[in-house]
């Protein structure tokens, strides 16, 4: 990421070298707060998981996997990697890291359940005080599907049809603002959709589905509105890097041609996981029925077996 507090910084800077799959890895800076933020949260997982595994309790591997190295380091990769150097730079790497921080990254952590992981492990008035949280008015009206979905949705456009994101070029604070926003409304959309975590107010799964299908084409339409502009986004600030190697509306239909296909593609994606997690409901609903039936089918031979017995004693009386 360039260090610029105005456009006069971005029309002096040193042009950067070309992108290219390997400055993902060669250009990565790791001098960041997200860098301690990722290492603690990371850390708290696994001793989370460390503490329940001592005391003899199980945890899916599969959600440790989907939070540490998937979640976590979905976030390293688009905030620390070359994606993050250049996303100042490039309309499309910040496109790349926008899908990445939006979408990615919440539905892996969802799939990680750290809230479960954090009942299960924190003292008893910590975790009175996240169960109040939980259930506190504040947070049943930001989490809830409807609120979460109009942010999910709005933030894009407002983001690329406004003047946010050339503020964001020139604002450092404004900029790492950006990417907690991205994942703050990421998760509170993706984590009661398909979350594994017992989270209040909880659409039933048809809802849900109908949600995510309504949600699947607006990025997408985004993607085309961005492609088809007239104008660019931000056309001094690009301009003004003086950049040889690519020209910044050729970038800017590479960037809108990304959120149109990945949109989609990260949308089919998540609607297989949420379809998967249906199934197995259903499945865990029709095995507890039928031990329900099966007791209750018990309980009746016992009965009538006892009824059955007494018959037989009356008889035998004389």
């Amino acid at each position: 990421m360039l260090s610029t507090t105005g456009v006069d910084t971005a029309l002096t800077s040193v042009e950067l070298p070309v992108f290219t799959p390997a400055t993902v890895f060669t250009a990565a800076n790791l001098d960041q707060w997200m860098a301690i933020a990722l290492v603690v949260v990371a850390g708290l997982y696994l001793y989370g998981v460390h503490k329940l595994r001592a005391r003899g309790d199980r945890w899916p591997i599969g959600r440790t996997l989907a939070f540490v190295p998937g979640g976590l380091g979905v976030i390293a990769l688009a905030t620390l990697s070359g994606v993050g150097t250049y996303d100042d730079t490039l309309f499309s790497a910040h496109m790349v890291q926008h899908m990445m921080l939006s979408m990615v990254a919440p539905i892996l952590m969802a799939l990680g359940a750290p809230v479960t992981l954090a009942l299960r492990t924190l003292p008893a008035r910590s975790r009175k005080a996240l169960l109040a949280f939980l259930h506190s008015r504040y947070f049943r009206l930001i989490s809830h599907p409807l609120i979460a979905f109009v942010f999910f949705i709005a933030t894009p456009y407002a983001l690329y049809l406004s003047g946010w994101y050339p503020a964001t070029l020139t604002n450092t604070l404004l900029h790492e603002f950006t990417h907690v926003h991205f994942l703050v409304v990421g998760s509170l959309f993706f984590w009661p959709l398909i979350g594994l975590d017992p989270l209040p107010g909880r659409w039933p799964y048809p809802a849900r589905a109908l949600m995510m299908i309504i949600s699947m084409p607006l990025h997408a339409v985004l993607g085309v509105i961005i492609m088809q502009m007239a104008g660019r986004i931000a056309t001094s600030y690009y301009e003004g890097l003086n950049l040889s190697w690519v020209s910044p509306a050729m970038d800017q239909q590479v960037g809108g041609g990304l959120l149109w296909a990945s949109g989609d593609l990260i949308s089919l994606l998540m609607l297989a996981a949420f379809v998967t997690q249906w199934i197995r409901s259903d499945e865990r609903t029709a095995a507890r029925i039928d031990r329900q039936l099966d007791r209750t089918s018990g309980e009746d031979n016992a009965l009538d077996a006892y009824n059955a017995r007494l018959a037989r004693l009356a008889e035998r009386r004389p």
